[in-house]
């Protein structure tokens, strides 16, 4: 007779969170407002839409990707006299960590919902990682000021800490390793972004998008919150639907929407069922 395959059906054991736009930062504003001052530095203003279509990568990988737009290598080269090279990248990039600095500072208060959301996912024995596309020493900051607000996770692993970031999945998997956490189909990744969701499928994790918080809307809390019913739920369903052709296994609006998901998956693992 056949060996059967492997089957997990055993409870979740961790959870994956991302940062901005997810836990902190609502609407993803610090990365934006950065990279948008930083290109201004340069020379090159780009818009707010070019600053967050890559967001989710780490930083550096982020402004080579907007150098790499065809729209912005072309600003470039009409103002410095050649299109953009690693050189630049580098460039922009020592530019923009200050500013990153400075700006989530003044945009880390914690996502309505964040402290309750973990407190519920320590209350049925999950560990919680964090993994982020801010360098350690933007991170620095950020975790100091969560801290004192209350939210405190067990391990964050940043960008630079692995050989490579987003969308593989080595700074998941970095934190799973020094959690001592398996299998990784016990663990549920949750982010704001496309590569949020890429980072957890690739590491063979349940994945679950989150939509009005994070980069997809865009909006502040304040923003948000003056947008009338129908205008709302037309910015999460665009958010959504990207987020759901990323390979999201589910998509909810805040964090505070994820215990509920965390319980229709783990029935899901009770049937044997895999990411």
């Amino acid at each position: 007779m056949p060996r059967q395959p492997h089957c997990y059906n055993g409870p979740l054991r961790a959870v994956v969170l991302d940062w901005a736009g997810t836990t902190v930062d609502f609407g993803c504003i610090a990365p934006a407002a950065a990279f948008v001052r930083a290109f201004t530095q340069a020379g090159v203003p780009i818009t707010m839409a070019e600053a967050r279509a890559p967001m989710g990568l780490p930083k550096w990988d982020h402004i080579e990707a907007v150098l790499g737009t065809p729209s912005v290598a072309e600003r470039w080269a009409a103002v410095h006299g050649r299109r953009p090279g690693e050189g630049d990248v580098e460039a922009v990039y020592e530019m923009f960590v200050p500013l990153q600095v400075q700006s989530v500072a003044e945009h880390s208060e914690l996502v309505p919902g964040t402290l309750e959301a973990v407190a519920a996912m320590r209350a049925r024995g999950l560990s919680i990682a964090t993994t982020t596309g801010y360098p350690r020493e933007v991170m620095d900051v950020v975790v100091r000021e969560a801290k004192r607000q209350g939210y405190e996770p067990d391990v964050t692993v940043c960008a630079g800490d692995t050989p490579s970031g987003r969308p593989g999945p080595f700074m998941a998997l970095q934190a799973l390793i020094r959690l001592s956490i398996s299998p990784v189909e016990s663990v549920v990744k949750i982010g704001d972004t496309v590569f949020d969701i890429e980072e957890g499928r690739s590491g063979g994790m349940w994945s679950v998008g989150v939509a009005a918080t994070g980069n997809g809307v865009g909006m502040s809390a304040a923003e948000y919150a003056a947008l009338g019913p129908e205008d709302r739920r037309e910015a999460c369903a665009a958010a959504t639907e990207v987020l759901r052709e990323a390979g999201a296994h589910y998509v909810v609006d805040t964090i505070a929407d994820v215990p509920a998901v965390l319980d229709a998956i783990e029935v899901r693992l009770g049937r044997c069922e895999k990411p």
